[in-house]
């Protein structure tokens, strides 16, 4: 049987190569569903970038985002500091990032799959951005020194890791004293149906894998962090479970309502103390 991360990887990079032949990132199981751009019908994805930030960068790193935030607006990157995406994809996140730290910082983004990398490499040379380096690997092992960065940002990624603590543990050995964690998740308030949680396909659309609130902050805490905050942006009614079930056999009808205003994207803040 396929692990976790080879069917995430290969949902990614069905998802790159769509956005290569000019199909858009939309394919079955993708986290979230379809890009991120206004008009977008997908209640994950929709409506998360202002149109001066899409204007400003090459198509394709806007069809390839499959986010359920906009991390880069709420970190508050200043000019200067160095910013880790977790899980880059197309390179969104990064490219946003990059502008607001300006040519005395620089910003990392960090993935996993071949085709994604590729995709984010060619949006770099089409936006004509120097502060920017992709790099392969995983999140549960980051290719970076100890305390080597200001800011950890991250797109409902975390979620699809099947070990959080270590991708926590990860970010706070990389950030550096001080340095802050600002990433954009679903999160879960509540129990949710067994059937959700052994759901593979929905564990690579970001439901399944994702975190009950409490038990995120305790992970967080437990991997040094202080000053933890989870913040809604978006709770899920049961119109959006309804979609974001549907298609994966299971009883839509029955679960829907089980699961009604459970499932919220939020902005989860952290940070690393300073005398660690």
């Amino acid at each position: 049987m396929m692990e976790l991360r080879d069917i995430v990887r290969e949902k990614y990079a069905e998802a790159a190569r769509r956005v290569e032949t000019g199909g858009g990132a939309c394919c079955q199981g993708a986290c979230c569903g379809t890009s991120a751009t206004e008009g977008t019908d997908d209640p994950v994805t929709s409506g998360l970038y202002q149109a001066s930030e899409i204007a400003l960068l090459p198509p394709e790193a806007v069809q390839a985002s499959l986010g359920c935030g906009n991390p880069t607006a709420l970190a508050q990157l200043s000019p200067g500091e160095i910013v880790l995406d977790l899980g880059s994809g197309g390179g969104i996140d990064v490219l946003l990032s990059a502008a607001r730290v300006g040519p005395t910082g620089k910003a990392y983004g960090l993935d996993m799959t071949d085709e994604m990398l590729a995709l984010a490499r060619q949006n770099q040379r089409k936006a004509g951005v120097d502060n920017v380096e992709f790099l392969k690997g995983e999140m549960e092992h980051i290719p970076l020194p100890d305390r080597s960065v200001d800011v950890v940002i991250s797109n409902c990624v975390i979620n699809l890791s099947a070990d959080k603590d270590r991708v926590l543990a990860e970010a706070f050995r990389v950030l550096r004293p001080g340095g802050r964690l600002a990433v954009s998740d679903v999160v879960v308030r509540g129990a949710v149906p067994a059937e959700i949680r052994r759901n593979m396909e929905l564990w690579v659309g970001c439901i399944a894998g994702a975190l009950e609130e409490t038990d995120y902050a305790a992970k967080l805490a437990r991997a040094g962090f202080e000053a933890v905050s989870i913040e809604p942006t978006r709770v899920y009614d049961i119109e959006d479970a309804r979609t974001f079930l549907a298609g994966h056999g299971l009883d839509v009808d029955a679960i829907a309502p089980l699961v009604r205003d459970k499932f919220m994207s939020a902005f989860v803040r952290a940070r690393k103390p300073a005398s660690v």
